[in-house]
């Protein structure tokens, strides 16, 4: 069985959002992107606070993730079905491999990696920097 193990929220102030959720409930920051989004756990569930773009997308719920032992099955069920089938994520995606959608249009995405590490196969964007988390977490 599929997993949710992550959930995305775009914010114009993706420090201040991060910092909410450190402060108030305890979750760790484990990652800041050198675009400025935040990655976030409490141990189980993943955070992940990406900034919004303001391309016409207001700010909140972004989409979830599943952990799965296997991507294929689900897009094979998708394809089966007749739902959106999910297409393999760029390789600079920190932890997810597909993304798909629900019939309602809600993103989805899928990993065999998991979302407590990154994705080994991950290409870092040429010039990234990632600051030191001791920063954001004292």
């Amino acid at each position: 069985m599929a997993k949710i193990k992550h959930i995305v929220f775009n914010t114009t102030d993706p420090k201040r959002l991060a910092h909410y959720y450190r402060d108030v409930f305890g979750m760790e920051i484990v990652y800041k992107s050198s675009k400025g989004g935040y990655s976030l756990t409490d141990g189980y569930m993943n955070l992940s606070i990406h900034r919004n773009k303001m391309d016409g997308k207001p700010s909140g719920f972004s989409h979830f993730g599943f952990e799965v032992d296997a991507n294929e099955p689900y897009i094979e069920r998708c394809e089966e079905l007749g739902y959106p089938v999910p297409a393999k994520r760029p390789g600079d995606r920190h932890y997810t491999e597909y993304r798909g959608m629900d019939p309602d249009g809600n993103n989805i995405d899928l990993s065999t990696n998991g979302y407590d590490e990154i994705r080994p196969d991950r290409e870092a964007p040429e010039g990234e920097v990632i600051p030191p988390l001791e920063e954001e977490n004292a």
